[in-house]
């Protein structure tokens, strides 16, 4: 038996965990989340990766959540005739959007063409995750001259940022709402849209979503990625307009500095979980078991800073999309996040000082969770349909399982992500008493429970209905 983990695993899928026994190997490991890069591949490789990983489930008896992520704007370089170019300091180059052919030591062709609209003398471009830097001398027509401030190697299709944000890209390309329809077709559990800068993006996201997911009777959960500057003044609104967000590191810390992103980061995270919402922590959290079997010290502390700070999930990018060690680099973040969970505090009646509940089915959860926390309850159960029961307890850091039992297989899904909560599909019984005996036998069946165990449920009645958990009830296993 593996030790029980309250913090998830987001992992991205690519040729080195395409493979259906090292994807498989991954999810027994512990991956609770897979990642699809839409930034990579055609909409039928990604139609079948999601076959794989519905099929794996099926055989393993492992629910996972699908997440799509949507490319965004491509805001970046063209290419180059000998596919890069060694940039040396105070050499003069030009961006030029009107540029037709490959690129050279001169300068080269932008795929985002109202870069020339959006920067001015002065202005500081950061190409390839800030490790080139270019100062703007001038704007002509659609050429950017620009001077290497920090040289290298720029190769092609590197990204560019603009230093202290303000580029005009929308957030949803045309590609991006192709592709919403492709993760709808295969009914994807969670769509993450990049580069959002308000809650109008994600707005817009939801409904392209919706109408495409309406003949599957289907509603994903959006996940806002935070990489842009201009979010991080919109960041409540944003979160009120989404399910969740990603602490997206990497474009952000290229905007905002590196040296700003560890507080934005536990801004975010508290955020969220203050919101009622999910939040993810991404980037860079392993990067050296791209090549490596085992991590450095300060990944280890990374990645338990996140969970000690409240995160729902950890998430592995280029490690087990394309690096060597995708298996061993689960396995090693699932022992970092339970002993990181050891170490938490647990300081519930702080958490309720001064918070007041209006709905009945909110204070029912938290109602649970305070009683479950000071009776010392073996476990929370919750019998919900829509999920929110669990989210809400999820909010708050306790020692004590939470299981979310639902018809829905979507719910079980969509559960997977959220912090602490083991989702189990299980059809009760629409009257209620006999529904608290299924629940009961089922988790007595699973080892969950034994007898003298005390463990605290809610429910709704009458069941069935969404939003209705009007219950509380504290048993003791006989």
């Amino acid at each position: 038996m593996m030790t029980r983990r309250a913090t998830k695993i987001v992992a991205t899928l690519g040729p080195a965990s395409n493979n259906s026994e090292i994807l498989e190997q991954m999810i027994v490991a512990g991956v609770n989340v897979v990642r699809l890069n839409f930034s990579h591949g055609k909409a039928q490789d990604h139609i079948d990766l999601a076959k794989k990983v519905r099929d794996i489930s099926l055989k393993t008896g492992i629910e996972v959540a699908i997440m799509a992520d949507l490319q965004g704007p491509k805001i970046r370089v063209g290419k180059f005739t000998d596919g890069s170019v060694m940039l040396t300091q105070g050499a003069a180059f030009v961006l030029d959007a009107s540029r037709q052919e490959l690129g050279d030591l001169t300068g080269v062709g932008l795929d985002y063409k109202e870069l020339p609209q959006d920067v001015k003398a002065g202005d500081i471009l950061l190409l390839n995750d800030g490790m080139i830097v270019l100062k703007v001398d001038k704007v002509v027509g659609e050429q950017i001259h620009t001077k290497v401030v920090t040289a290298g190697k720029l190769s092609n299709n590197k990204g560019i940022n603009k230093q202290g944000g303000g580029l005009s890209a929308a957030a949803l390309t045309a590609k991006d709402m192709e592709d919403i329809k492709t993760a709808m077709s295969f009914q994807a559990d969670y769509i993450a849209v990049s580069f959002p800068k308000t809650a109008s993006d994600m707005e817009m996201a939801r409904q392209l979503a919706y109408v495409a997911a309406t003949p599957f009777k289907h509603k994903p959960g959006l996940i806002a990625k935070i990489e842009r500057a201009e979010a991080i003044p919109n960041l409540e609104d944003i979160l009120a307009a989404s399910d969740g967000i990603m602490v997206a590191r990497g474009d952000l810390a290229v905007e905002v500095g590196n040296a700003a992103v560890p507080a934005l980061q536990k801004r975010m995270i508290k955020l969220a979980r203050d919101a009622d919402k999910l939040v993810i922590t991404a980037t860079q959290m392993m990067e050296s078991m791209i090549t490596n079997p085992s991590p450095t010290r300060a990944e280890v502390s990374d990645v338990a800073n996140a969970v000690l700070d409240g995160t729902d999930a950890v998430m592995l990018s280029a490690e087990t999309a394309a690096g060597s060690f995708p298996l061993e680099t689960v396995q090693q973040m699932a022992q970092i996040c339970v002993a990181a969970e050891a170490a938490e505090l647990v300081q519930l009646d702080a958490d309720f000082l001064g918070k007041t509940f209006t709905r009945i089915d909110q204070t029912i959860a938290l109602g649970a969770l305070f009683t479950a926390h000071h009776l010392g309850a073996k476990a929370l159960v919750a019998l919900t349909e829509s999920g929110s029961t669990p989210l809400w307890m999820s909010r708050h850091k306790i020692h004590i399982p939470i299981y979310a039992l639902t018809h829905k297989l979507s719910t079980q899904r969509k559960m997977a992500l959220y912090r602490n909560v083991e989702a189990i599909l299980l059809d009760t019984s629409h009257d209620r008493d006999t529904a608290l005996l299924q629940a009961e036998k089922h988790l007595k069946a699973q080892k969950i429970v034994q007898p003298g165990d005390v463990y605290a449920i809610t429910c709704g009645e009458p069941m069935g209905s969404p939003g209705g958990t009007n219950m509380l009830k504290i048993c003791q296993v006989s």
